[in-house]
Parts: structure tokens; C-alpha cells; sequence
């Protein structure tokens, strides 16, 4: 009966350590994630080229943006405003915001 019960107590402990072992990059992955450091979207991640603009800027507006979660998120609204003529962004993640700078008149529609 003993040796029963020790066995069963050391395939508890096995099940115990897989379980740690599953949870621990799940619960870092988690962190990440509120944080807004982690992946949510699928797919590659977004390359943001760097963008530097001549003349002054004529311009600085401040979008508010609802729906980013992760740096994807961040990368790929800065690449796709990015390549408008005369226009740079630079999203602040935690703020959930987009700051856009006009260095040429841009056409609103």
C-alpha cells in the first residue's frame, strides 16, 4: 500500500513539473501581451523604414487610436501613414496614439 501511494504521490510531482513547465512561456507570453510588447496579430512582423523629412514642419496632429495591442499593431499603421508624400508617424503604443507630422499640404479626402 505504501509503495502505492508513493508512486502515486511521484506521478503527481511529474504532472505537477509539465504543467509549470506549459505554463511558464504561456504566462510570460500573457505579460507581453498586456503590455503591449507581445504579437497579436498574425503574420510577419512590419518593417518600419526610417523617414526623415527636409523643410519645416507645417503641421502636427495627434490621432487617438483605438484597437492596438502590440508592436505589430504599432509597426504597421507607422509603415502604411509612412508612405504618404510629406507625412511621418510615430504611434506611442501605450498612450494609443499616433502623432503625424505634415512637412507638405496633404490632400484630407
Amino acid at each position: 500500500m505504501v509503495n502505492y501511494l508513493t508512486a502515486q504521490a511521484s506521478g503527481n510531482w511529474i504532472a505537477i513539473v509539465i504543467i509549470v513547465i506549459i505554463l511558464i512561456p504561456a504566462i510570460r507570453t500573457t505579460v507581453k501581451h498586456m503590455k503591449g510588447e507581445g504579437d497579436c496579430c498574425g503574420g510577419p512582423k512590419e518593417k518600419v523604414p526610417k523617414k526623415k523629412m527636409d523643410g519645416p514642419k507645417l503641421r502636427e496632429l495627434t490621432v487617438h487610436i483605438e484597437g492596438m495591442h502590440c508592436q505589430n499593431c504599432k509597426n504597421r499603421i507607422e509603415k502604411h501613414v509612412n508612405e504618404l508624400d510629406g507625412v511621418i508617424c510615430k504611434v506611442k503604443l501605450n498612450k494609443k496614439i499616433a502623432v503625424v507630422s505634415l512637412y507638405k499640404d496633404v490632400d484630407e479626402s
